[in-house]
Formats: C-alpha cells, structure tokens, sequence
C-alpha cells in the first residue's frame, strides 16, 4: 500500500465512503426484530454489493489493488455489524451512516496493518 498523504488520505475517504453507503443499505435492507445471523448475512452481502459502485469511482484515482480490497472489506464490516444493531434494536439513518464510515475506517485500519505485517515477513 502506497505511505504517501494523498494515497492514505483517498484511501481513507473511499472506506469511509463505501462504510457509510454500506450501513445505510444494510440499515434499509433489514429492520428492528430481524433474526440476528439472518440480519448478518443480508448485511454482509448487501454491503459487498453497494461498495462495488465506490470502488470504480475511486479506483482510477488511488489505484485498483490498494482500494479494492479496504473497500470491500470496510463494506462486508459495515453491513453486517449496522444489520445486527437494526436488528437488536433499531438506528436511526444518520446514526447508521456514521458508524458506517467509522466501521468502514476501521476495516482500514485491520488491512493496513495485515499488509505491513505481511511485507515485513517476506
């Protein structure tokens, strides 16, 4: 992954992006009283589909590899951990696009540093 500020900073942008997008399909696809694990795998799968419109916005900007793989991730985190609180009890829309991003970072975050890890041992 690239370390320059304008990589980092797209990076950053196009997680919180496709996280927030990702909350707020899974917030719309599921609803208050869903089965949990039923919430989970809609969530999971909504949030893999809706990113895939962000990452072609992005991609030609910050390279394909270097956001494909955060984007998705942030996204699958997004909508299945958005789905599971609708489904216990209930978010509001901007509550669910908040959280989003910041879950959406955090997938960021986890890929970022499985990467540094992994070059470290090569």
């Amino acid at each position: 992954m690239e370390t320059r500020p304008y990589f980092i900073l797209g990076d950053a942008a196009a997680t919180a992006t496709a996280g927030a997008i990702a909350g707020l399909a899974a917030l719309g696809a599921t609803g208050e009283g869903f089965n949990m694990l039923l919430a989970m795998l809609i969530g999971m799968v909504v949030g893999m589909a809706v990113v895939m419109p962000v990452f072609f916005a992005f991609a030609p900007f910050f390279g394909a590899m270097e956001i494909m793989i955060p984007v998705m991730f942030g996204g699958m985190l997004s909508g299945m951990c958005i789905a599971m609180v609708e489904a216990m009890r209930g978010l509001a829309v901007g509550d669910a696009a908040g959280w989003g991003a910041l879950i959406g970072l955090f997938g960021l975050v986890i890929t970022s540093i499985a990467n540094a890890r992994l070059r470290a041992n090569a």
